[in-house]
């Protein structure tokens, strides 16, 4: 380049071509690579430093001063210490002559280069960097610039990233921390200021929390007026406080004034309605309105500033200081204070006398600004959830008060979001009370009443907030058909929260809590129940006789109530049982009754089957009520248990037998093909419920059961779909062959029912029984199949917990059906869906069934599984990721894991097999490309052949182990143990997080029940490869969300030998580390104190891994011929 001159002419028409919308990509990159090649020359800095003095081009500016940021970021150390000092004097000249006129971007830019040069210099070359910032921030023309600089001072020199050893880190914390008395003063002092200067009307103080409201605001009615210099001088002070407070400890530094101060500012979003939400902020973007350049500054269309952001970062300050769990005990008083100036907001943001008696509370915060309101919810969150334990106790603090206010405020919030918020401090609250009268039950009255009329208030608003009949119009607009990641509608989400909260308060308030909920469940419940009345019949067909809009509009309401109420009765049957059973016993009677004859009821007028007006609204909650009657039977099957087991023992057996004999006949006729899916489920579960958990003797001679037991062995044309054909066998199963509670074996009447279990299984298999073999692949027999096993796997793994008669008569029944599974799978193996269905039969039958099933049967079907599973077999399955292919050998893989757990010796002679098929046949394939999850339960295997059969490989003896004498480790089956470390130390070399994270905890296991670091093999073979691959992990950042694991397996291995550790392997891996000098290869390891407790070992290990990194990046900035000292 001929001069500087035509240097940067040549320049900004470069930058203006590669951001010109015709330029293409490939001359993109030409010019990418001009500019990089550029930059990379030595002593381009200096024409960059003409460039930005003498160019207005935005592109030329920003790409000079990137040049300047990756000078000092990665190459400073091999800067002339001369051009060091001219670009710390240029530099500050530049911004201060420049920075009124620069775009906000490029100033920041610029500002950030001299902090990255501070952090590299300050305070040994570059004395007055600090210093110069502070006069800045005390200069009344200058302090936004300053604040600005502060701000970045703090994020860049307490958070540096990697161009700095641990020693500088530290040193530069411990610098700022020096300076934070003096930088908190200066701010307070601007916020006083600016107060003092615009607070004309604004007089009233704080209060104490016990005052009230209508004397506290009587001086805050004319709102202050802020000009926007002032305002954005104060919302940059209030962002680098908001940053300063998330990494300073709490000290004397932080003052009431300054409290106060912030306060003050932060009564600015409840103070002025704004109805827009403000932009985000970023490092200083408020610059003064003046310069448009620099962003509005927070200016509103009135010319004003706009308060609500000063409101917001104020509150951002607030809860910075609030998250910090880590309180000195004498900081109750600092607490206090915080709390009463917080109480002090909530008054004012609850209060609707401020400015028109008009206003109600609700139409105040929906004028506020989203983001103050959702900042304050925050507030309020960690105030309750971090401090209320602390300051509960004191005198001062007015607990019951505070609670009226956050219920006001909770009651009125103009989002549902916030509201949502809301709920969950209030359950915070409730967790927090239950926890403390648990462990005060001497005075569990005296705190109770204390709450009792919060809380019934609470609840009584909650069950209105979520009932049509009050709150319509809001309940509508919930979306109650797309389901979010928990598998839960919007409605569905809003319903369990606010049921939450009722539970919580119930178990509280057991009696306050039913006779708020009841009267409302009864008034709906009436109505439901008078339905029939409205019925008319005309031949063959029913009508509901409600045709009125409005009556259908009441209905519909009150029907949805009563499906939500049903869901809280419910929600509430854990509360009856246990130790509460006797003295709840006849509100929990009442309830059971109630519910099963609102489910009789349903059944008997089969409402879901009625002609009505606007049936898409009114049927569907039809249904729904019935179903919801149904499930909140069954959430009372727990109580029935405990009911059975004492009406056996006491003078209820008539009324036990009326509940269950009743439940049935209201749960059967709904077993059927032509109910809505949502009712047959409902009923499906019922009847599950009552055979597993209740256990009824008579259960299965009711006649309404012996229907369904007829309809599923004698019917197979009964077209219930699988999930409800599925319930209803487990539920039959389950009948015949679960104990009956509380009855001798004798009476427990075993070979009728076992017989009966072998006629139901020998029904539902008939078809699956008698499938030709070779088998034509016809899509009926896959069906067949597919159905069969699916319902089959089901049974086995519901009796998989139970007693062994019962899992004796369960496999006697099934024991053909296995037989003829495993003939048909050899038929099956190229039809991966139908394969895969039958592994998940045989995987839950060795769960459940292995020793019923025997050694010789479960070892053929071992050997069967081994010789189908073919090295070619294996890859066509694998190859197909995520498909069935790829499940049927996870599932193959989860089999072998439960045979190779089983104790004893009777399946050792498979370990060979099953060791040859991981690392023979299944490793190699999924080493070679990405598999996760088939990965995952190779490796699982693998650890479970270790675990397990740890004696398979090492033989030492129970004598030598208690002895620790030196007699050599006996080993077995060396290789195979070799493979296997070695695929475990290949996995820390594959990107995957998740098989790192699951086979570094496998190692520690091993260690930590078998001394694996410490085996003989292991310690002189492979320990320093695993420390090495480890510490290569650290080095280079691919894993460090597992840092901590990490470096706890790094500490264990190196406890295996600390000296050996120290003195050999560390001098070692340094010597192999490339980029270093001897020098610097000598200062880490001496760096690395030989300390023997973990967190001196984590600090070592931390310190050893950033200064190697900041080494390389030093060496790597040298230009080349640098004489290293």
């Amino acid at each position: 380049m001929a001069s500087e001159e035509a240097s940067l002419r040549g320049l900004e028409s470069l930058m203006t071509e590669f951001f010109h919308s015709c330029t293409t990509n490939d001359r993109k990159r030409e010019i990418e690579e001009l500019l990089n090649s550029f930059a990379g020359e030595s002593g381009s800095w200096r024409h960059c430093l003409y460039f930005l003095f003498n160019s207005r081009n935005e592109y030329v500016m920003m790409y000079s001063l990137t040049v300047f940021e990756n000078l000092v970021n990665k190459m400073w150390v091999g800067v002339a210490s001369e051009d060091k000092a001219e670009l710390r004097s240029c530099l500050p000249k530049l911004l201060l002559s420049q920075h009124a006129l620069l775009p906000f971007f490029i100033r920041n830019k610029l500002c950030k280069v001299i902090v990255d040069i501070g952090r590299q210099d300050w305070p040994m070359f570059y004395h007055d960097f600090f210093s110069n910032t502070l006069q800045l921030v005390q200069s009344p023309s200058l302090a936004p610039l300053g604040l600005v600089l502060l701000k970045m001072t703090s994020e860049e020199l307490v958070c540096p990233r990697e161009d700095l050893s641990v020693a500088r880190k530290e040193e530069l914390r411990k610098l700022l921390l020096e300076q934070i008395p003096t930088v908190l003063n200066l701010l307070t002092g601007i916020l006083e200021t600016v107060w003092d200067k615009h607070s004309v009307t604004v007089t009233t103080p704080p209060p104490s929390p016990n005052s009230r409201e209508s004397g506290v605001l009587a001086g805050d009615s004319s709102p202050m007026i802020l000009d926007v210099e002032s305002g954005s001088l104060c919302l940059l002070a209030l962002e680098c406080l908001a940053h300063l407070f998330s990494w300073i400890p709490l000290s004397s530094s932080i003052t009431p004034s300054l409290l106060a101060s912030i306060f003050h500012f932060a009564r600015f979003g409840c103070q002025q309605p704004t109805k827009t939400k403000p932009p985000p902020t970023s490092n200083g973007d408020s610059a003064p309105g003046r310069h448009p350049a620099n962003g509005d500054g927070g200016l509103c269309r009135t010319g004003q500033m706009d308060r609500a952001r000063l409101g917001v970062m104020a509150m951002n300050c607030i809860n910075e200081l609030m998250c910090k769990n880590c309180v000195p005990a004498d900081f109750e008083q600092f607490l206090l204070r915080m709390f009463q100036q917080t109480f002090y907001l909530l008054q004012r943001l609850t209060n609707t006398h401020s400015h028109s008696n008009t206003h109600t509370i609700r139409n105040r915060l929906q004028e506020l600004d989203e983001s103050y309101l959702e900042k304050f919810t925050d507030f309020i969150r960690l105030f309750v959830s971090v401090h209320l334990r602390r300051i509960e106790s004191n005198a001062q603090f007015p607990l019951v008060e505070f609670l009226a206010l956050l219920f006001k405020y909770t009651f009125n919030q103009p989002s549902r979001e916030g509201y949502m918020a809301c709920l969950e401090i209030w359950s915070i609250f409730l967790d927090y009370l239950t926890t403390k009268i648990r462990s005060r039950l001497a005075d569990r009255d005296s705190v109770m009443n204390r709450y009792k009329d919060a809380l019934v208030l609470l609840l009584r608003e909650v069950l209105n907030r979520i009932q049509f009949r009050i709150n319509q119009s809001e309940l509508e607009e919930l979306d109650d058909e797309t389901l979010d990641d928990d598998q839960q509608t919007e409605w569905q989400r809003y319903l369990r929260q606010s049921l939450e909260v009722v539970a919580k308060v119930m178990e509280l308030l057991p009696s306050q809590t039913f006779s708020v909920l009841f009267p409302v469940l009864r008034e709906d419940l009436d109505i439901y129940l008078g339905l029939q009345q409205f019925i008319v019949t005309s031949g063959t067909s029913r009508r509901l006789n409600i045709t009125a809009e409005a009556d259908c509009r009441r209905l519909h309401c009150a029907l949805r109530d009563l499906s939500s109420l049903l869901q809280a009765v419910g929600r509430l049957a854990e509360f009856f049982t246990g130790d509460d059973f006797t003295g709840r016993f006849n509100d929990a009677l009442a309830i059971v009754q109630r519910l099963v004859e609102v489910s009789c009821y349903g059944s008997q007028i089969s409402l879901y089957d009625v002609e009505m007006a606007v049936p898409s609204v009114l049927k569907p909650d039809l249904i729904d009520v019935h179903a919801q009657s149904l499930a909140a039977l069954q959430a009372y099957s727990h109580w029935l248990a405990q009911f059975c087991s004492e009406a056996q023992r006491q003078q209820h057996q008539t009324q036990f037998v009326d509940l269950v004999t009743s439940s049935m006949a209201a749960t059967t006729p709904l077993i059927n093909v032509k109910v809505p899916e949502k009712l047959l489920l409902s009923a499906c579960h019922l009847l599950v419920s009552m055979a597993t958990t209740v256990r009824p003797v008579f259960l299965m001679s009711l006649p309404a059961v012996q229907n369904i037991f007829n309809l599923i062995t004698e019917n197979h044309n009964h077209g219930l779909p699988q999930e409800a054909l599925v319930l209803v066998c487990r539920a039959l199963s389950n009948m015949l062959l679960l104990p009956w509670p509380s009855l001798p074996e004798a009476e427990q009447q075993w070979p009728s029912r076992s017989a009966n279990h072998a006629r139901l299984i020998n029904s539902l298999t008939r078809q699956y029984r008698l499938l030709p073999r070779p088998n034509d692949h016809h899509p009926t027999s896959k069906a067949v199949i597919r159905q069969t096993v699916c319902v089959l796997k089901d049974l086995v793994d519901s009796i998989s917990g139970e007693a062994t008669k019962s899992r004796q008569i369960g496999y006697h029944s099934l024991q053909e059906s296995v037989q003829v599974t495993l003939a048909l799978f050899p038929l099956f193996i190229q039809q991966p869906d139908v394969t895969d269905e039958m592994l998940s039969f045989f995987l839950t039958l060795f769960q459940a069934l292995r020793v019923q099933m025997g050694v010789a049967f479960t070892e053929q079907i071992i050997q069967t599984f081994l010789s189908m599973f073919t090295r070619e077999q294996l890859a066509v399955s694998i190859l197909q990721e995520g498909s069935s292919g790829s499940n049927v050998v996870q599932k193959f893989l989860k089999i072998l894991q439960v045979v190779v757990q089983e104790p004893g010796q009777s399946f050792k002679p498979l370990l060979p097999s099953i060791l040859s098929l991981c690392l023979d046949q299944v490793y190699p394939i999924v080493s070679e490309r990405s598999c996760p999850d088939v990965n995952a339960e190779m490796f699982e295997l693998l650890f479970q052949i270790l675990h397990q059969n740890w004696r398979f490989f090492f033989k030492t003896s129970v004598l030598s182990s208690v002895q620790r004498s030196g007699t050599e480790e006996v080993m077995e089956n060396q290789a195979q143990f070799t493979a296997a470390m070695q695929a475990f130390g290949q996995s820390f070399l594959q990107p995957d997080i998740h098989i790192f994270k699951q086979n570094l905890s496998y190692l520690e296991i091993l260690n930590g029940k078998h001394k694996l670091y410490h085996r003989k093999l292991f310690r002189n073979a492979m320990l320093s490869h695993f420390l090495n691959v480890l510490l290569q992990v650290l080095l280079h950042k691919s894993h460090d969300l597992l840092q901590d694991d990490i470096t706890l397996a790094l500490y264990n291995m190196a406890a295996v030998d600390f000296p050996a550790f120290y003195s050999s392997f560390l001098p070692e891996f340094l010597n192999g580390c490339e980029g270093l000098d001897q020098h610097q290869r000598t200062t880490l390891a001496r760096n690395f104190t030989p300390e023997r407790d973990l967190p001196s070992f984590s600090q070592g290990v931390y310190r050893l891994v950033n200064d190697l990194r900041f080494y390389r990046l030093c060496n790597g900035s040298l230009p080349p011929g640098t004489l290293k000292l």
